[in-house]
Order: C-alpha cells, then sequence, then structure tokens
C-alpha cells in the first residue's frame, strides 16, 4: 500500500522538464545558414540543444514576399513560445499573423522599426508581455 501512496511523487520526479519550442521565421531559406547561426550559437551557450530541450520550427517565404504571409500563417498555428523573425522586411508580415495570438515575437531588424509599424516607439515599444 506504500507503494500506490508514493507513486505519483516518483512519477513528478521523473518527469523531463518541459522542451520548449521556437518558431524562426525568414524571408529566405538561405537566412537559416547565414543570419541564424549567431542566434543557434547563443541557445547552444545557454544548454538549449534543438531536439533535446528544444525544438525549433523553421518557417520562410521561399525568398517571395507572395509566400511570405502564408509561412506565418503556418508558423502561428504550430503555436511555438516564441518567434524568433529576422529582417525588417518580414516583421510586419509575421506581426499581422500574431495579431490575434499570445505567441510572443522577438524580431531582428535592419529598418526602422517605427516607421515600419512593428513598434509603437522605441521608448515605448508595446506589443505583447510574456507575464
Amino acid at each position: 500500500m506504500t507503494g500506490a501512496a508514493t507513486w505519483p511523487l516518483n512519477v513528478r520526479a521523473q518527469q523531463s522538464p518541459r522542451v520548449r519550442h521556437i518558431g524562426v521565421f525568414l524571408y529566405a531559406k538561405d537566412d537559416q545558414t547565414t543570419v541564424i547561426t549567431p542566434f543557434l550559437s547563443r541557445l547552444q551557450a545557454l544548454a538549449y540543444i534543438d531536439g533535446k530541450n528544444v525544438t525549433i520550427e523553421y518557417r520562410h517565404g521561399e525568398g517571395n514576399f507572395e509566400t511570405l504571409s502564408k509561412a506565418a500563417q503556418e508558423l502561428v498555428r504550430l503555436n511555438p513560445d516564441v518567434i524568433y523573425s529576422f529582417g525588417g522586411e518580414s516583421a510586419p508580415i509575421i506581426k499581422k499573423a500574431t495579431e490575434r495570438n499570445p505567441i510572443p515575437v522577438v524580431v531582428v531588424v535592419s529598418n526602422d522599426p517605427v516607421a515600419s509599424g512593428i513598434v509603437a516607439s522605441l521608448g515605448r515599444p508595446g506589443g505583447k508581455s510574456l507575464g
């Protein structure tokens, strides 16, 4: 009888940590090897290993703005914990795809995020709360 009473505690102790899911949104597949390498290196330095304690899903627009919106919607449907987007041109598209979704989006841009409509201002960007 004591084994049955302690069973839930043993099961909880054996459960592995939650696997995090990261969505990576890119304009073109080529960006995956060139601009994402520093991001992946930093994840590894923080002990996040793809396939072990984190899963990374890549979606891109095949270098075509017409397919970029479809790729963004597909990535949002996967419901990752966070979306990492590279490129100021694709940032408004992922922002629009997540408007009705609580997924936080981290955007690395090379143009003006205020002018492109990604944030309200640099001092008070607004957007989704992580808390």
